[in-house]
C-alpha cells in the first residue's frame, strides 16, 4: 500500500522561512530511517504558494490564478510517498517524524488509489498504459 503523506503549510512555511539547522538535522535521520527501512519513495519540501499558481477547470475553460493563496493551513508545505503494509503502519512512521514546524505541525495521511481500486473501468488496456508509463518514468507500482 502506497501513502502520501502531507505535511501541511502554517504562516511561517508561507512566509518562505527555512528550517534551521537542527530540524534540518534531525528530517534527515527521519528520512534516513525510513530510506533504510525500505519504505520511502519520494520526499520534498514545498516553497511556499507565492512561488506558485493554480489551475482551475471549468468545462473547456481554464483559468490561471498566481499564488499567494489564502488559508495557509490548507495548503501543503512538504510530502513523503511511502509505501508499508498498512494504514497502522504509515500511521506509525508519521508518529516517528520530529516535529518538521517551529511550533504546531499537521501531517495528513492518504492511500493511494492502486489499479484494483478501480475495478472493471480500468480496462486491460489502461492497466498496461499505466504499467508502460510508470516503468518509462521509472516509478514503482
Amino acid at each position: 500500500m502506497r501513502f502520501m503523506i502531507l505535511l501541511k503549510a502554517d504562516k511561517t512555511t508561507e512566509a518562505g522561512a527555512l528550517p534551521d539547522e537542527k530540524i534540518l538535522t534531525a528530517m534527515s535521520r527521519y528520512n534516513e530511517e525510513l530510506v533504510k527501512a525500505g519504505v520511502m519513495l519520494a520526499g520534498e519540501g514545498l516553497q511556499p504558494s507565492s512561488k506558485g499558481a493554480r489551475v482551475t477547470f471549468s468545462g473547456t475553460k481554464r483559468t490561471v490564478t498566481d499564488g499567494p493563496f489564502p488559508d495557509a493551513k490548507g495548503l501543503i508545505a512538504g510530502f513523503w510517498m511511502i509505501k508499508v503494509k498498512s494504514k497502522e503502519e504509515a500511521i506509525e512512521w508519521v508518529k516517528r517524524c520530529p516535529n518538521p514546524l517551529q511550533g504546531e505541525a499537521e501531517i495528513e495521511i492518504r492511500q493511494v488509489f492502486e489499479a484494483e481500486d478501480f475495478g472493471a473501468e480500468f480496462t486491460p488496456e489502461l492497466r498496461e498504459a499505466e504499467e508502460r508509463m510508470r516503468k518509462q518514468i521509472g516509478g514503482k507500482p
